[in-house]
């Protein structure tokens, strides 16, 4: 799988499995969305009450269990944490947020733009501008310290969570929330839903699928490994909405999607610049904590917490475009996660944080 045309063949089954899942009941365009499905989770678990987007997503479970079974497979599953844990804690909630400005993840993201969402397309300009201004900070040294190895019950955690939500879900827990209308209540079957997490979660663990790494390393090292992973998503994926007819190109009449441009724009400029500080996009930290990774944890939780903020202060978009709150806290967030880009940077030099890097993809 080390090979190019791994990641490629991964990247097309994940493309396929996306557009199956709008088929078998999960909104068009969103058959995976890190950033809704944890929305959705958050809002299932009551964190917050929009009544639309309330589902425990078996998707999200899959993914971190498909992660866990194969890391503890291949003797990949480390037990590690403690590098800046609440500062990756704050930048998990900036990109929730930047996220919901949005309407999606990076992985959503290229799943509208095979669907025919031109929106999308100004989303992904906004995204490469995020990573490249990262970049710019991790040429100057930026880094969240190093990270420590833990007891093996401390990586068991989050997946142990993950199971408690599979077997609350089941059991049709009676404190848990479900949409009865709008996205929360379009949703693939559960063992379909879970089935395509797990394999999904197996492919991205042994590939690093990660989108923001794919930008990252074509800017800093000319690699274009992981990319290639995600332009195999955007072809099968197209391919499949053509077969079941759910292309539609254009800016407007899109599912679950607005045509605001500029706040498009910065939504994912927040996300990529943050992802890029984290190392990893939303379905890179999910894959990592399933690995043991208890600051991908940690960076999770601060992206339920941001949906939880994202929909208690109508921080959040809409088909309708962005509300003024959602602007006031992208603009907050992109001035935090500069002062944090500034604060933690300039402490190794250049070469060394390229070698970090690539232990890291290692």
């Amino acid at each position: 799988m080390a090979e190019k045309k791994g990641i490629i063949a991964a990247g097309g089954i994940v493309g396929i499995i996306s557009v199956l899942l709008v088929y078998f009941g999960n909104p068009v365009n969103m058959g995976f969305c890190i950033a809704c499905f944890i929305r959705d989770t958050a809002g299932a678990m009551g964190l917050h009450r929009a009544l639309v987007v309330q589902y425990i997503r078996p998707e999200i479970i899959g993914l971190v269990l498909g992660a866990f079974v194969i890391s503890l497979k291949n003797k990949e599953f480390k037990a590690t944490g403690g590098s800046s844990p609440f500062t990756r804690f704050i930048l998990g909630i900036a990109v929730m947020i930047g996220a919901l400005m949005f309407l999606g993840c990076p992985l959503r993201m290229v799943l509208r733009i095979a669907g025919g969402d031109l929106n999308a397309i100004v989303g992904l300009v906004g995204f490469v501008v995020g990573i490249f201004v990262g970049v710019l900070f991790l040429n100057k040294g930026f880094n969240l310290k190093r990270s420590y190895k833990m007891s093996r019950m401390e990586g068991y955690l989050f997946p142990a969570l993950n199971v408690g939500l599979l077997f609350m879900l089941l059991a049709g827990a009676s404190f848990l929330f479900f949409s009865e209308e709008g996205p929360g209540s379009m949703h693939a079957p559960i063992w379909i839903a879970l089935i395509a997490g797990l394999i999904v979660g197996a492919l991205a663990q042994r590939t690093r699928l990660c989108m923001v790494g794919g930008m990252r390393d074509l800017i800093m090292f000319k690699d274009s490994y992981l990319l290639s992973g995600f332009l195999a998503i955007v072809v099968f994926a197209f391919i499949g909405n053509l077969i079941f007819g759910y292309f539609n190109l254009g800016f407007v009449d899109q599912p679950i999607a607005h045509t605001d441009g500029l706040w498009n724009f910065l939504g994912m400029v927040l996300v990529g610049w943050a992802s890029v500080l984290l190392g990893g996009c939303p379905l890179r930290q999910l894959i990592l904590a399933g690995e043991g990774n208890t600051d991908s944890a940690i960076t999770v939780m601060g992206m339920l917490v941001g949906a939880a903020l994202a929909h208690n202060f109508g921080l959040a978009s809409s088909g309708e475009g962005a509300t003024f709150n959602g602007q006031i806290a992208v603009g907050i967030c992109l001035s935090v996660i500069f002062v944090v880009s500034i604060v933690n940077s300039e402490l190794v030099g250049k070469d060394k944080s390229k070698e970090m890097l690539k232990e890291t993809n290692n």
